[in-house]
């Protein structure tokens, strides 16, 4: 398969730790799969339905793409025929709000000015200068956590209904919207977060193909190369802070609306 940054996070979970910890061929994850070439896009629909074959269910393909979308207005997500898709946008009014409170009283008018007017990307650089430079990206990770709990809430409920399965998680590409994504089902899977962090530092080395177009567009609004990376740190940091203003992942994903019995749900769909 060659859509960038695509792999089955069981698969590598279980190789890294040498045990069957998850089950395989249900939980995926990817950069968008805006340029999949034909023969790519029918191998998805292929996959999904040798699963669904092999558990005996119906032909229908139930396959299911859990989108935290990103970018939308520049790169719309591609819909593929015969795959269900539940498009969540973790960067949704809740986190967009809480960017635009970090800005000076003059440079949310100048953001506000520039958006009424179309110039979006003049726009997103007050941003990206004033705001997410700063925070960097273990920072907005932990900003997603506070700011976008109903769309967390949302794909953990399709993440529950066995009949979503399989799924594959996306954004623009795929490591960080997805990356915390996944790393709150890991956590609540209990997989060990050397494993976790093996999973998502994996995205920097898949991800060097379009590095150069990508350093040019985050230029474009202000941020630095880093944001083009991946944080060895990234899951440590931000696991330490659900650890730290929750107690556990079971606790923060409960203050969002995710009940014992949706994460109980989740565990029997994934864990092995």
């Amino acid at each position: 398969m060659a859509i960038l940054n695509f792999r089955d996070v069981a698969e590598t979970v279980n190789s890294h730790l040498g045990q069957k910890t998850l089950k395989t061929g249900r939980l995926y994850r990817s950069a968008r799969p805006d340029e999949a070439s034909v023969g790519e896009r029918k191998q998805l629909v292929d996959r999904s339905e040798h699963i669904e074959q092999a558990r005996k269910r119906d032909a229908r393909v139930k396959a299911s793409a859990a989108v935290p979308k990103s970018d939308d207005a520049v790169t719309g997500p591609l819909k593929i025929p015969g795959i269900t898709y539940h498009d969540i946008s973790l960067n949704g009014s809740g986190y967009s709000r809480s960017l635009i409170s970090k800005l000076s009283w003059w440079n949310t008018t100048k953001l506000i000015g520039l958006m009424a007017t179309g110039y979006r990307l003049e726009a997103i650089s007050i941003l990206g200068t004033n705001v997410m430079r700063e925070r960097g990206l273990h920072g907005l990770a932990i900003d997603t956590l506070h700011a976008s709990g109903a769309e967390f809430h949302q794909i953990f409920r399709i993440l529950a209904d066995e009949t979503n399965l399989p799924v594959m998680i996306h954004c623009t590409q795929g490591k960080d919207r997805t990356g915390i994504s996944i790393l709150l089902v890991l956590l609540l899977l209990g997989v060990p977060l050397e494993a976790i962090e093996y999973d998502y530092l994996l995205s920097e080395p898949e991800l060097l193909p379009e590095r150069e177009s990508k350093l040019e567009e985050i230029h474009a609004i202000g941020l630095t190369d880093d944001f083009a990376g991946c944080p060895p740190d990234f899951v440590t940091t931000v696991s330490g802070h659900i650890t730290e203003k929750f107690g556990s992942v079971e606790q923060y994903l409960l203050s969002i609306g995710v009940t014992e019995d949706l994460q109980s749900r989740v565990k029997l769909n994934f864990g092995s």
